[in-house]
């Protein structure tokens, strides 16, 4: 480093958290898995980016969880920007479902009190952030500055970190839904956390994902026979199964492929169960709040 050069930042990805919009346990779940999860701690979806000497961070998702997921975030700068009520330099949003963006409301007058922070999203979402309380109080007050992502461009949100908006099909009760390609100094990272189909998506995700070094992916449901007694069509979204049938040859490459969103019924969860041990034989990683993937 030449004297007098700053020295560059060092981008790191937080997982702050792996499951499903309902949480874990979800409302009225007293199955086995969802009692051990009484004893521990699962948060909902939700990435975070930052650099830890000098605490400049990104949310992705707002999740219900949102407290005590700031407390992932690496490093004593990150607190002290928190403590000021400017935790984050700016923060993304994927789409207009519960899990996704409730957490704002914590950052608004009766929580935090967040000083103005870039809030990043589609055009629909912005609109209805904007029409629908409390999170019109929170754009009113300009806490929230929506700015609208345009899809496949690329968007600057620091020196050496961009984001590029991809559109996928999901169920767009709300607003429409967007995966994020973060790239920063060293790597590139894919964050999907939701959508219906792989074959429903005008991109095959193989290619996709081939395109980046972290793919963290929608992986709701191991297989179809997930809710008894509920149609699972009216959640429709990838299933693990089918995820590795298509990107086993990809996971064993130099790659991270993450399964995150999990449902409470995702037999994943099971630490010790046969499916969690037949993704990881095939070279899949399982998301857990807490790790670190450097970009």
């Amino acid at each position: 480093m030449l004297p007098g050069q700053a020295p560059a930042s060092e981008w790191l990805a937080v997982v702050l958290g792996s499951i499903q919009d309902g949480g874990l346990p979800q409302a009225g779940c007293y199955t086995e898995r969802c009692d051990r999860a009484r004893l521990d701690s699962h948060y909902v979806a939700s990435l975070g980016i930052v650099d830890p000497a000098s605490g400049s961070a990104f949310l992705v998702d707002a999740t219900p969880d949102l407290i005590r997921q700031m407390d992932l975030f690496p490093g004593a700068a990150f607190r002290a920007r928190a403590s000021a009520r400017r935790p984050f330099d700016g923060i993304l949003l994927t789409h207009a479902h519960i899990g996704h963006y409730l957490g704002l409301a914590l950052l608004g007058r009766e929580g935090l009190g967040m000083e103005p922070t870039p809030c990043y999203c589609s055009s629909r979402m912005a609109r209805f952030l904007a029409a629908n309380g409390p999170w019109s109080l929170m754009v009113d007050e300009g806490r929230l500055d929506l700015r609208v992502l345009e899809p496949e461009r690329p968007t600057r949100l620091a020196d050496d970190l961009s984001v590029t908006a991809l559109e996928v099909p999901h169920r767009d009760e709300y607003s429409d839904t967007l995966g994020f390609v973060f790239q920063g100094p060293r790597h590139s990272l894919l964050y999907l956390p939701d959508i219906d189909r792989w074959d429903q998506w005008d991109r095959r995700i193989e290619d996709v994902v081939a395109e980046v070094d972290i793919a963290f992916l929608d992986s709701t449901f191991y297989s179809a026979a997930e809710l008894p007694g509920r149609d699972q069509t009216e959640v429709p979204h990838p299933l693990i199964i089918d995820t590795m049938e298509r990107l086993e040859p990809l996971a064993r490459s130099d790659r991270s492929i993450v399964l995150t969103h999990l449902n409470s019924s995702n037999p994943v969860l099971d630490l010790d169960g046969p499916e969690r041990a037949a993704v990881l034989a095939a070279g899949f990683e399982v998301a857990r709040a807490g790790q670190i993937y450097a970009l």
